[in-house]
């Protein structure tokens, strides 16, 4: 018993090491996973080294989630706020035909999105950042480092929030300083990861 207790908390050391406390791929203070040439709904490929402005807020989001599509305007009003000083990409993974290039473009039009959406059919940008929920949002600084990662606020009807937790994660690190709240838990949907078929991996 005690050698499986002892395990345990080896166990549990090693993955806090690596993991946020709701996030099981990243903690705060990582190099932010990069994505290259994932196509958007301008039509054009964009990387994450394309972008200049000092900080970058990524949020994994899809047409087809009716909370993702709840923050829309929040968003949309932050990445005005915060133009020219915090870039917002918006990044789709989800196969399902809703959430698809086409009727990506066709959301992006109808809101008149002013930020890049994405879509990553290999879903793996997704996996690499730990993100679980639409929408799920990551503040990355000038070093491209993961300085905030979770929700936008506390809650998916704007008339009802009552913390907000991204907008002064972005201020925060505008101004150099770490956000006084660095991780949250997300709220939304679950991203809608495609299933790995059985031997579907090869050994190597």
């Amino acid at each position: 018993m005690r050698d499986l207790a002892a395990w345990g908390l080896i166990l549990w050391g090693s993955l806090g090491a690596f993991a946020g406390q709701f996030n099981s791929e990243r903690d705060i203070g990582d190099v932010a996973p990069t994505w290259k040439e994932l196509p958007g709904v301008d039509g054009k490929k964009h990387s994450l080294t394309d972008i200049t402005e000092p900080v970058v807020v990524v949020v994994f989001t899809c047409n087809s989630c009716p909370i993702a599509v709840d923050y829309e305007d929040r968003i949309i009003t932050l990445a005005k706020q915060f133009a020219g000083k915090a870039a917002f990409v918006a990044i789709n993974v989800n196969r399902v035909p809703d959430d698809s290039l086409p009727k990506m473009k066709e959301r992006a039009d109808a809101k008149q999105f002013p930020f890049p959406y994405l879509f990553d059919e290999s879903q793996q940008i997704a996996k690499d950042y730990g993100a679980v929920f639409t929408p799920e949002f990551f503040v990355l600084d000038k070093d491209r480092r993961i300085v905030y990662m979770g929700g936008m606020d506390d809650n998916s009807d704007a008339s009802q929030v009552k913390n907000k937790y991204l907008e002064p994660a972005i201020e925060s690190t505008l101004q150099g300083t770490a956000p006084a709240v660095s991780e949250t838990v997300a709220r939304g949907c679950r991203v809608r990861y495609a299933r790995e078929k059985r031997g579907s991996k090869e050994s190597k």
